[in-house]
């Protein structure tokens, strides 16, 4: 596996998983839109083309060992502010992509999904094989993504990662996930708002994330793995709001004031990790890494109020025109 194509490439996660990559000798190709910016360093093992996942064609998957689809319109509020954008990127690119690496020989394909393909669930071990009942576009259209990649597993080495919401440092920053908001009001404003709190959430550090990829890609090829070999949730520290945000003020040691509000998102949901744990892989980060990182990098003042790390804000831009 010498060369990897990566959609989204250039996103929150793509941006790290591509350095580290690059890192340990990969060739690259990253395709991406860059609508929230290019945070990539040139690199003589970096090929970037600069364009929509929708038009890819079969050139740009030539000679590629490992597909790593990370490209979507991410996260509930961005998904719903353009439904059928998020069904076209997330769904019909998907379709096409899959065809495409088939075509082309691709030898393995991994997808980015989403721990809240679950929907609302009650049971404290939420593990692979309970049923999927998603509540937004989002989630659903991951979910429907899963579907046809799985269709396709007898033609390719597939991996399909259910991550929890990813915390930590990224060049191209995200301030609307809940360890990096709560952590950046706290630094910002001295203050921590929550909503709701009650809620519980699988949180997963930037550098277990990135570590989960490399994980994917160095498992041995093998087609027509049975699912509990195929499909992985990644989520370690199931916690409240609530509990997140006490946690945040306790690293962050600036007094910050805990404010809690109404709020009437319903979403609650746990993860277990068991299966890949079972595989293998171990998680080396807690959350507060990730809060310490951030703060570090705030106190850079590598994390500014930019409107592009609200993803919604730039989404928002794109539609008007």
């Amino acid at each position: 596996m010498k060369n990897i194509f990566i959609t989204g490439g250039g996103g929150y996660i793509g941006t790290n998983l591509t350095k580290k990559l690059l890192s340990k000798g990969y060739n690259v190709t990253v395709l991406d839109t860059f609508w929230f910016g290019n945070h990539l360093k040139k690199n003589k093992k970096l090929k970037i083309l600069q364009k929509d996942i929708r038009n890819i064609n079969s050139k740009d998957l030539k000679k590629i060992d490992c597909v790593m689809h990370l490209a979507s319109i991410a996260n509930d509020p961005a998904a719903e502010l353009d439904a059928k954008l998020t069904w076209d990127v997330n769904v019909l690119a998907t379709y096409k992509l899959i065809n495409m690496s088939v075509a082309q020989k691709v030898k393995k394909f991994i997808f980015a999904s989403s721990g809240s393909v679950y929907g609302i669930k009650k049971e404290k071990k939420v593990t692979e094989n309970l049923t999927l009942e998603p509540i937004s576009e989002y989630n659903k259209s991951k979910m429907i993504g899963e579907r046809i990649l799985l269709s396709y597993k007898k033609k390719i080495d597939l991996t399909i990662l259910r991550p929890a919401t990813v915390c930590g440092f990224s060049p191209a920053m995200r301030l609307d996930v809940a360890i990096n908001a709560l952590t950046f009001g706290a630094l910002k404003n001295n203050i921590i708002t929550v909503f709701g709190g009650k809620q519980i959430r699988p949180n997963l550090t930037m550098y277990d994330m990135i570590s989960a990829y490399i994980f994917a890609l160095k498992r041995k090829y093998k087609c027509n793995r049975e699912i509990d070999d195929t499909i992985f949730n990644l989520g370690f520290e199931n916690l409240s709001i609530l509990n997140m945000a006490k946690r945040v003020q306790k690293s962050i040691k600036n007094n910050s004031e805990l404010i809690v509000k109404k709020s009437n998102d319903p979403r609650s949901y746990r993860q277990n990790s068991d299966r890949i744990l079972k595989k293998g892989f171990k998680p080396k980060k807690k959350i507060e890494d990730a809060i310490n990182e951030i703060k570090l990098k705030f106190k850079e003042k590598k994390i500014i109020n930019d409107k592009s790390f609200y993803r919604i804000n730039t989404l928002k831009l794109i539609k008007a025109k």
